[in-house]
């Protein structure tokens, strides 16, 4: 895939990953836990995720969390619990012996809670306050893909746009993009009823000035104005993913990637 190394950016470039929907079309995984703690083999989709991201050296993570929020928070406030053999005492102060390091030990992950009922954009508003430096990574805590995350970054960059979105072929169901030339998206349109093209898949690359536009924005999808403003000012960059990229939005879905990831065949998995 290429640009599998530490890049020094990705040190100080923050993700931001929305995990506070409630996954209604999940409706029966979700009654108890939030759809991104929905597990790929023995840990959530949230974990793939990260571990995406991580293995391009951007492991400084916001978590936006709204629905049950609590789970994911106490995921990964237990984590070495949770993902270790442990050997402990039952006598009080007696010590915690991990048997096992986590390879996850240098990620940092701030857990905000972004209101229950709150949508994409008034989620991405309120985590404004953790965000520095001038750009930064955004996508959703339910799909994966071999996304070339560098290779996003470094689209960005050169096309000098405000907002650059990573463009997916539909495996059906969303929002289609009509492309202007190369790269420049000029139109955006939210599930229309022509099912074909090129849809929006997150994995989104950022200007802080983005967030700082928004205004009076809890009831706001940030994938319905906001984007359509960006495509119209001719901020709105597309970079046109052709390889795996699958969300996580019913139930064969999330039956599909465990059966991909356990057969050994998660095209994601690339670290």
């Amino acid at each position: 895939m290429g640009h599998d190394f530490f890049q020094p950016e990705g040190a100080l470039m923050k993700v931001v990953i929305l995990c506070g929907g409630r996954g209604t079309r999940l409706h029966e995984e979700t009654e108890y836990r939030p759809k991104p703690m929905l597990p790929i083999g023995d840990r959530p989709i949230l974990w793939h995720i990260m571990k995406l991201y991580a293995h391009y050296g951007f492991n400084d993570f916001i978590l936006c969390l709204g629905y049950k929020g609590d789970v994911i928070r106490h995921y990964f406030q237990n984590y070495l619990a949770i993902t270790s053999d442990i050997t402990l005492g039952l006598k009080h102060d007696s010590p915690i012996h991990y048997h096992s390091r986590s390879t996850e030990e240098n990620w940092k992950v701030t857990l905000a809670n972004t209101g229950e009922e709150t949508l994409t954009a008034g989620r991405l508003k309120r985590v404004e306050k953790y965000l520095d430096g001038d750009t930064f990574l955004m996508t959703y805590g339910d799909g994966v893909g071999d996304i070339d995350i560098p290779a996003t970054v470094d689209l960005h960059k050169s096309s000098g746009k405000e907002l650059t979105l990573t463009a997916v072929h539909p495996p059906g169901r969303f929002g289609e993009l009509r492309f202007d030339g190369k790269d420049s998206i000029a139109s955006f349109n939210e599930k229309p009823q022509v099912e074909e093209g090129w849809i929006n898949g997150g994995f989104f690359v950022a200007s802080t000035k983005v967030v700082a536009r928004l205004q009076n924005c809890d009831d706001l999808m940030f994938e319905q104005q906001p984007l359509q403003d960006l495509a119209k000012r001719g901020q709105l960059q597309g970079y046109q993913h052709r390889g795996f990229w699958q969300p996580m939005d019913t139930y064969q879905e999330y039956v599909l990637l465990n059966k991909l990831w356990s057969q050994g065949k998660a095209p994601w998995k690339v670290w």
